[in-house]
């Protein structure tokens, strides 16, 4: 359902739950408990999703929302939010490889990455309100923080799909790469995340996102003055400028 192979400081999370990796109760709280091990693990400073096959993920399994209970709905929408916020939260430096269509909550899932690469031939959209329901996997929060609130309503009120082209443009990806390269590319700018001070990482990426959370500049700005001197006594402050006046390779010791 979801495999994770860890190589050296990179782990490669591959979604797989054949024929499209739509995502169930039992899949979402399987990538919650892996991001979780995932950030106990202080050798991970990276992870890179990609999906097995033609997809990246088709999202939610539609034939298990319809199911006849009816807490499901809410037990889905509640596993969707906790995993993906798992997935924002995330200590590493989380970049999604979109290999394959991305729709719904397999996008939704890509959004909740730090970084996206994606392949030149890959569609993406948030289809939900096409069958009478929205997205619920942090959707209407993160897409607008990307590209903006125009385009989310495109996106998400207009049931539009977006090419790789326009992704690249609107700022829905970071990346867009020939057909069958971006796992090669995101491992390779995985490789170079795990190059930096994991300590200096982890703070740059929190702050980064207080912007996303609402706080205001004038505190955010505090926060990052603060976090600088607390990494400037730190052990990978010292490690960083010896190496660099070393001309090698630093030694991190990281969290």
């Amino acid at each position: 359902m979801i495999d994770c192979i860890v190589d050296g400081h990179t782990a490669l999370v591959t979604l797989k739950r054949p024929p499209v990796n739509a995502f169930n109760i039992e899949s979402l709280a399987a990538l919650e408990a892996l991001i979780g091990r995932l950030n106990a693990n202080a050798d991970v400073r990276a992870v890179v999703i990609t999906g097995e096959g033609k997809f990246f993920s088709a999202g939610a399994d539609l034939k298990e929302i319809a199911n006849s209970d009816p807490n499901h709905p809410r037990l889905v929408a509640q596993h969707f939010g906790r995993a993906f916020e798992a997935l924002q939260n995330a200590r590493p430096v989380i970049i999604a490889a979109i290999n394959g269509y991305a729709l719904g909550g397999g996008l939704e899932c890509a959004l909740s990455c730090d970084i996206r690469i994606a392949e030149a031939h890959v569609q993406k959209a948030l289809p939900e309100n096409a069958v009478g329901l929205l997205p619920a996997g942090c959707g209407t929060q993160t897409l607008p923080a990307l590209v903006g609130e125009g385009w989310a309503k495109r996106m998400i009120l207009c049931n539009e799909r977006v090419d790789a082209e326009t992704a690249l443009r609107i700022g829905l990806v970071e990346e867009f790469v020939p057909t069958g390269t971006s796992l090669e590319t995101a491992i390779a700018l995985a490789q170079r995340a795990s190059s930096v001070s994991p300590t200096a990482a982890a703070a740059s990426k929190k702050l980064i996102q207080l912007a996303r959370k609402g706080v205001p500049r004038k505190a955010a700005l505090a926060v990052e003055r603060e976090q600088f001197l607390r990494l400037f006594d730190g052990e990978d402050q010292k490690e960083g400028v010896a190496a660099f006046l070393e001309k090698r390779s630093p030694r991190w010791r990281g969290l």
